[in-house]
């Protein structure tokens, strides 16, 4: 069995009148990459901020590498690497150079450490050139490469593709992939792109306005997020008896306005209608859709 990394329970945050979080519960396991995927004020900074200490909760429970007393949590906390704000590089300093003047301030032993995460983040052919002159995608893999500097076995990052372009969405992706499967490290990861992050997370937790609508792998989000037939009809009840009895078709869904959603038999859209139509279930449309993470976050936000 994995071992829990992470562990929320009925997390509660307020600020004035407002439940920035609203009891949530979480977990995330060694080796996953956790997309915490949620709008802008969704609540994903704020729960950053409570697993990294910069802020505290008014109720709940949190585990950190299993431990719960706040004194244990305090130690643990120096096996995470962060990555919430801008770290403050300087500018007229190269990325080695950068990356040197924290190894010494955080005190971690070995001038070597410095090439390696440089090598993790692909910004070890940077030579000479200086912070100001790097792209918005470098300068977040050298924010990212400060957090792997204590070599952590938990990385916490914040919006770490905003405002990239998609050659920079990509260099992260790539960088973070490979801190993940070389180094064995577990990543938090908060985004409001969710079409990258279907690229990189192999578990999601969806908030909306504090509240934690659900957590699900990446395997089961898969699973959801398949081609399907939305029939719409008068009368689902005889639609569904059509699909059972005379397509021997089990693999579908009702729903309250009367659409149908099956799961089977997607090139069997002409037979279907004319058996609709025959059978008198007053047929208005037939179409073939795809879920994906952006289709699904929205229904389960709008209580679909």
């Amino acid at each position: 069995m994995s071992e829990v990394i992470l562990s929320m329970k009925g997390i509660t945050k307020i600020y004035g009148d407002v439940k920035a979080l609203d009891d949530v519960t979480i977990e995330i396991k060694r080796g996953e990459i956790y997309g915490l995927v949620g709008n802008n004020g969704a609540g994903k900074t704020t729960l950053m901020r409570l697993v990294t200490g910069q802020s505290f909760s008014e109720s709940g429970e949190m585990t950190l590498f299993g431990a719960a007393a706040p004194e244990e949590i305090r130690k643990n906390r120096k096996r995470t690497g962060v990555l919430i704000e801008d770290p403050g590089f300087f500018l007229n300093m190269t990325a080695t150079q950068n990356l040197e003047y924290f190894r010494i301030q955080f005190g971690i032993p070995g001038k070597d450490v410095v090439s390696k995460v440089l090598v993790d983040i692909g910004l070890e052919d940077t030579g000479k050139k200086k912070y100001k002159d790097f792209s918005l995608g470098m300068k977040q893999r050298l924010g990212i490469g400060l957090a792997l500097l204590q070599t952590p076995e938990f990385l916490i990052l914040d919006e770490p593709i905003n405002g990239l372009d998609p050659a920079g969405i990509i260099e992260i992706r790539q960088t973070l992939l490979n801190v993940n499967q070389k180094r064995n490290t577990t990543i938090l990861i908060s985004s409001h792109i969710l079409t990258e992050m279907a690229n990189i997370a192999t578990h999601y937790g969806f908030l909306s306005h504090g509240k934690l609508l659900e957590e699900i792998s990446s395997e089961d989000l898969l699973k959801k997020c398949n081609a399907y037939l939305d029939i719409r009809v008068e009368n689902t009840e005889a639609m569904c008896l059509v699909l059972e009895k005379e397509l021997n078709y089990l693999y579908f869904k009702v729903y309250p306005d009367n659409h149908i959603h099956l799961y089977e038999g997607l090139e069997d859209g002409e037979r279907i209608c004319e058996l609709a139509v025959s059978n008198r279930v007053g047929l208005s449309g037939i179409e073939r859709r795809v879920v994906n993470l952006e289709n699904y976050y929205m229904n389960i936000v709008e209580g679909r």
